[in-house]
């Protein structure tokens, strides 16, 4: 039983390969995001009002794939091995990766939420409420990755 345990830890590539695929195709996204974003300033010389959603819904595809990017190396590194990349990217334990996570999921509600003001396709109600459930939202990620973290920092003061 515990050779098929440890053995079975390998069965984590198929998410690693996943994650890192949807990676791949979401990078592709973000550079067809920032085509059209170029395309935007250039037929409009610099002049339309969509530009700034443009590259804010640029820098929400990137912020997403870098979300993918960092799960896929953070579980890759958890249990498989070791990875040649920089400490400060990679999580060390599942806690940090859920906090890392957290504080990326954050900016992405930050800027689509942003996303939504510059579109003004919604009423001022309806921003408002929206923007109370998005820092309803982002303060639980914050409190949750803090005292997540706090609540680690202790356990090993206590060691």
């Amino acid at each position: 039983m515990k050779t098929l345990i440890e053995k079975s830890k390998y069965l984590i590539f198929i998410a690693v390969i996943t994650l890192l695929i949807t990676f791949g195709l979401a990078l592709f996204w973000g550079v067809a995001k920032a085509i059209s974003a170029w395309v935007e300033i250039i037929t409009s010389y610099g002049q339309s009002s969509n530009i700034i959603l443009s590259l804010i819904k640029l820098i929400d595809a990137f912020l997403i794939a870098i979300v993918l990017y960092l799960l896929a190396a953070s579980i890759y590194k958890l249990f498989i091995g070791d990875l040649a990349l920089p400490s400060g990217i990679v999580a060390k334990n599942l806690s940090e990766l859920k906090s890392k996570l957290s504080s990326i999921i954050v900016l992405v509600i930050a800027v689509r939420f942003v996303e939504f003001i510059f579109a003004g396709a919604i009423e001022p109600q309806q921003i408002m409420w929206l923007g109370l459930a998005t820092a309803l939202v982002a303060g639980a990620l914050i409190a949750f990755s803090y005292f997540g973290s706090k609540e680690k920092d202790e356990k090993n003061d206590s060691l």
